[in-house]
Parts: C-alpha cells; sequence; structure tokens
C-alpha cells in the first residue's frame, strides 16, 4: 500500500509487481522489461503481461488511469467501500484492490493465498470488513470452490457485490450464486484498461467500446478507449494494439446490441474454421454448460484432414451424474445452435487447465488432445 502511495502521487519510480518469493519471475522480469532504464514520467506501474505469448510485454499505467479505473468502479457499484483482498496482489485484479482502498481511504482485509484460496477463512475475513459497504473481487474457479461451503457462501452473500473476472464463468457457478443471493458483477478487462472496464456488458462511466472489422452486423474485434487504458506497452509487439492515441485494440472479438451492451465472444486466435465456416468457442460453451451433467467445460478446435479443424469439447461432468456421451452432447446442442458448431469430439477431464489468476488455457487442452488425447473416455465423430 505505502509502495503504491508513492507512485500514484508521482514521488516515486515506477513499479513492477511480481510474484513474492518467486526469484526465477522477479530475474525475467527484471531483465524482460528493463527494469532500472529510462522511462516515461508518468509511468506509475508496469504490470507484467504476455497474453498467450508467453513473452512479457508490461502494460505501462498512470496514475490517472489506475484512479479513474477506481473511481468509476465505486461509482457503479454505489459508492466507496472496504475490500477483502483474495486475489495475488501483482495482478491487475488484486492491484487494483488496493488502489480502490486508497481512494476510499480504507484498510482491505487480506486472506492469505500464499497455499490457495482456502474457503474456511471467508467468512471470518468478510466479518473483519465491518460495517458500511463491503466488496471483493474473484475469479470463477473460487466462487465455484466457495459454493460448497455453505458457511462462505452465506459470508459472500453478504457483501454488496463479488467483481467475477478472469474469463467467463460457468453457467452453473453463476446460477449457484445467483441462487444463494450472491452479487455476482461480472467485469471484462486486463491489465492494459487498468483492470475491468466494462462490468455486465456495460462500459464503466468515461470508458467507450467500438467493434472493428467485424464480418457480422454487429460483431468484430474489441477496442477500448477512455481513461483507464494504459499508455502502451514497454516492449510493443508489431502489430502495436496501442497504435492509434487513447485505444486499446484487443485479440477478444464481441457482439454489441442496440442497447451498447458488449458480449464476449472470444479471442480471435481462438476461432476455429471448420468446413469453412467459423466458430466462436464461447457461445458453443455458455450452452453446453447448460446440459444438466456438465458442471464446467471449454471448446476448442484440433486439425482436421477434412474440415480443416473439428470442434471438441472437454468436460467436467457434474457430480452424481453419469457421464454424457458425444451423441448427447451434439444431441442437446442442436436445439439451439447450427450442427456445424456442435463438438464432433468430446473428452471427459477430472479437471480443466487454467493459467495466471484462472483463464482457460485453450493452448494446453489442444495440445494435450492432439493427435488422439491421452485419456481413455474421449469419443469421436
Amino acid at each position: 500500500m505505502a509502495a503504491l502511495v508513492g507512485v500514484l502521487d508521482g514521488r516515486d519510480a515506477p513499479l513492477v509487481p511480481i510474484p513474492a518469493g518467486d526469484l526465477r519471475e522477479s530475474d525475467l522480469l527484471t531483465t524482460s522489461l528493463r527494469v532500472g532504464e529510462e522511462i516515461g514520467d508518468d509511468v506509475a506501474l508496469v504490470v507484467p503481461t504476455s497474453g498467450t505469448t508467453g513473452t512479457p510485454k508490461g502494460a505501462m499505467l498512470t496514475p490517472a488511469a489506475l484512479i479513474a479505473s477506481a473511481a468509476a468502479t465505486h461509482d457503479r457499484l454505489g459508492g466507496n467501500g472496504t475490500w477483502l483482498l483474495a486475489l495475488p496482489s501483482h495482478h491487475i485484479a488484486g492491484i487494483q484492490v488496493l488502489v480502490r482502498s486508497l481512494q476510499a481511504g480504507t484498510v482491505p482485509v487480506e486472506m492469505d493465498i500464499s497455499a490457495g484460496f482456502d474457503v474456511a477463512e471467508l467468512p471470518t475475513a468478510i466479518a473483519q470488513l465491518g460495517s458500511g459497504r463491503r466488496y471483493t473481487a474473484l475469479v470463477a474457479t473460487q466462487l465455484a470452490k466457495a459454493l460448497l461451503d455453505p458457511e462462505a457462501t452465506a459470508a459472500l452473500a453478504e457483501l454488496d457485490a463479488v467483481l467475477l473476472g478472469g474469463g467467463p464463468a460457468p453457467r452453473p457457478v453463476l446460477e449457484g450464486a445467483a441462487a444463494a443471493g450472491i452479487p455476482v458483477v461480472r467485469t471484462y478487462g486486463s491489465s492494459e484498461t487498468a483492470g475491468g472496464c466494462v462490468y455486465d456488458g456495460v462500459p464503466l462511466d468515461g470508458v467507450t467500446i467500438r467493434l472493428d472489422e467485424g464480418a457480422d452486423p454487429g460483431e468484430g474485434r474489441i477496442a477500448i478507449g477512455g481513461p483507464t487504458v494504459a499508455m502502451g506497452y514497454r516492449n510493443p509487439p508489431d502489430p502495436n494494439p496501442f497504435d492509434e492515441p487513447g485505444w486499446f485494440r484487443t485479440d477478444d472479438l464481441g457482439l454489441l446490441d442496440e442497447a451498447g451492451t458488449l458480449t464476449v465472444l472470444g479471442r480471435v486466435d481462438e476461432a476455429i474454421s471448420t468446413g469453412g465456416l467459423t466458430v466462436m468457442p464461447a457461445p458453443v460453451e455458455t450452452m453446453l454448460s447448460r446440459h444438466p451433467a456438465v458442471a464446467d467445460c471449454a471448446v476448442f478446435g484440433l486439425e482436421d484432414d477434412r474440415l480443416g479443424e473439428r470442434v471438441v469439447a472437454a468436460v467436467v461432468v457434474a457430480g452424481g451424474v453419469a457421464e454424457p456421451t458425444l451423441e448427447d452432447i451434439r444431441e442437446y446442442l442442436s436445439h439451439s445452435l447450427n450442427s456445424t458448431a456442435a463438438p464432433r469430439e468430446l473428452h471427459i477431464v477430472d479437471e480443466l487447465p487454467r493459467r495466471g489468476i484462472g483463464k482457460l488455457d485453450r493452448r494446453a487442452l489442444r495440445e494435450r488432445f492432439a493427435n488422439g488425447g491421452d485419456l481413455p473416455g474421449g469419443y469421436g465423430w
């Protein structure tokens, strides 16, 4: 907190947040982000961000961007409050919990997650928030774990908002939270936008969304403008998504409805080209997650000699329910999706691979199941 105060008011040199105790990561980031070399006076934080490339680029965030994000969040949620820090403070989601606390003049309550997220600690931690408006930020895997514990679930339901980011949440998790009265707010954003900047599909005040290069009406690559956008990357790639001043051109595809509500369809590089048509995983996952036998799921593409790519699903089976077959899945999806989008291969898994603070790792799934997969229980069409 003290370190953040120094960079937010411009007194101290910019910071690169790193995982505590991870010397290998510290050395990598210190070298690749050129710590100690000249950098712009307006920079407060260089937040490591690699996306799926593995190469740290470093989003350069100004004090103004961080503060604008914190202020817009409190405005959307109904006012300043006290925050529970349950995410790593070297990720932008955790950093913003601290920035919001500073701007609100409150002291956050920190959970010890060094050994993992222990839901048994949630009731005590939330009770320590005291009176007034109370908030936290979680990822879907944390919320799913909390829903298995009645006391943790009840404690979360006492909060004024639970920001949920890190990627789309499985529908059973969202429905379980709603049934329990947990006030979930789904967020979309990244380090490049000082954290979540779209809440439940609606941009925060001052944030502008536009769609570029859409093949279908209302659909295209998401570009984000406004005061929360970073100055650029410490190590800009080519092409540079910050080449238009004040805008960040994401790698995500989205839809905007007539009311201006954004639906994120997924990353451009996740699109599956099958039989000459394009299938985005997110809409298929949304429908598949409603199947009564599906607790969690992921959809991805694998090379196919005939189709170019075939649509593949990995499914975590809900407790106490028989494993679905590929025929079950295809029949279920046929009522809501075109047959092209229905998976032609199914794998039953114990859990889905994730990276960072909980983002689904489709690359790991593609590598795991290329050339026929490595598990019994896979079905081919």
